[in-house]
């Protein structure tokens, strides 16, 4: 029985060669790890949607156009309908569902963030996602080991000041890989 690592609080970096499109080019935080099995959130890959549908879909209202017009992500394939928000986390906040993941980032998933944002009153720096990527046990580690995969820990900055279409190149770069300069081709010596 090996030993088992957590990589939680990490980027999972989809290869150049990842075929599947829910996964190509993506860069996904990995929220919770356990021998049971992952859960992440892609943090590259909009959907043809903006937080003010969101909003106007559950009845909040908003006059701030950045709120309107900050983009939702697809998260992953995995409940699309579900909504997360990643954020930085304050002291002073509660929110009804919301789990600090470190010092750093935390996940919520209640109602009452959206609110906070659409009045002004919320985190600043957000990531609204709609569903999410999740592994069963064993799983991800088989995908890492068959270089599906380049694995690091995560950087508050790659989440949140990165423009959303740099974050696959700038999360390989956190670990000294030009992401461009990688084979296509899958191989071992």
């Amino acid at each position: 029985m090996g030993v088992y690592t957590s990589l939680q609080n990490h980027f999972l970096i989809a290869m150049p060669s990842m075929q599947d499109p829910n996964f190509a080019h993506t860069v996904i935080y990995i929220c919770e790890h356990s021998p049971e099995g992952a859960m992440g959130i892609i943090i590259n890959t909009p959907l043809h949607l903006e937080l003010g549908d969101v909003l106007d879909n559950m009845n909040i209202r908003t006059q701030d156009q950045r709120v309107l017009h900050t983009p939702v992500l697809a998260g992953g394939p995995i409940q699309q309908e579900r909504g997360f928000v990643l954020h930085r986390p304050n002291q002073k906040d509660h929110w009804e569902s919301s789990l600090a993941l470190n010092t750093q980032i935390s996940i919520t998933t209640s109602k009452d963030i959206l609110e906070a944002i659409a009045d002004h009153r919320g985190p600043r720096d957000i990531i609204v996602a709609l569903g999410y990527a999740g592994w069963e046990s064993g799983q991800l580690e088989k995908e890492i080991a068959e270089n599906s995969w380049l694995c690091g820990p995560a950087d508050p900055q790659v989440l949140f000041d990165i423009p959303m279409e740099n974050r696959w190149r700038a999360a390989g770069a956190l670990l000294g890989v030009d992401m461009d300069c990688l084979s296509f081709e899958i191989g071992h010596a």
